[in-house]
């Protein structure tokens, strides 16, 4: 849920995100200073889908329907040995990451009036922000930082709601994924 400024997240919208607390001590001091989305309260996360619905849509029927699509899925294993790059932005990469697709895609098909970024990107591609908005330099002194912090392994136990309230992103409800 990176994007290049705070303002431009909108009160009500809302995201599925998968938690990665074991990446934080790596990419905290990074993401607080070139990610919004982590200024803004977000965590080091993988997307799952973003934007989701608005917050006055994610009523107890869909909540419940994220609980019967997210928990279809099994807990897994994710590590994060290398980084990537999209323009102007660094990632960590996670591996394996087709759980993280099928995730995405069987929210995406439950809610086709959502697709992934909105529909921005033909690819969705699994990471983890880590800086955003910034020249190659900035990128390669991060990448430098973060080759010693490899790699970071996580298990992936649920999937969490979280939502703009205008000022900050918030955790609104977690979905256990089986096992």
């Amino acid at each position: 849920m990176s994007d290049n400024n705070t303002s431009t997240f909108q009160a009500g919208q809302t995201g599925l995100v998968v938690r990665i607390p074991e990446a934080e001590p790596a990419v905290r001091a990074w993401r607080a200073r070139f990610d919004p989305s982590a200024r803004a309260g977000v965590p080091a996360h993988v997307t799952v889908l973003f934007p989701f619905l608005d917050e006055r849509r994610t009523d107890p029927d869909v909540r419940s329907a994220l609980a019967d699509v997210l928990g279809r899925h099994h807990a897994f294993d994710l590590r994060f040995e290398s980084c990537g790059r999209f323009p102007g932005t660094l990632f960590l990469r996670p591996a394996p990451d087709a759980p993280l697709r099928r995730l995405t895609e069987s929210v995406a098909a439950r809610w086709p009036e959502a697709p992934p970024y909105g529909g921005r990107f033909t690819e969705v591609v699994p990471h983890l922000t880590v800086v955003d908005g910034q020249d190659d330099a900035v990128l390669d002194k991060a990448e430098a930082d973060l080759s010693g912090a490899l790699p970071v392994i996580s298990r992936v136990t649920s999937v969490d709601l979280m939502a703009y309230d205008g000022t900050a992103w918030r955790l609104r409800e977690s979905f256990a994924l089986r096992g």
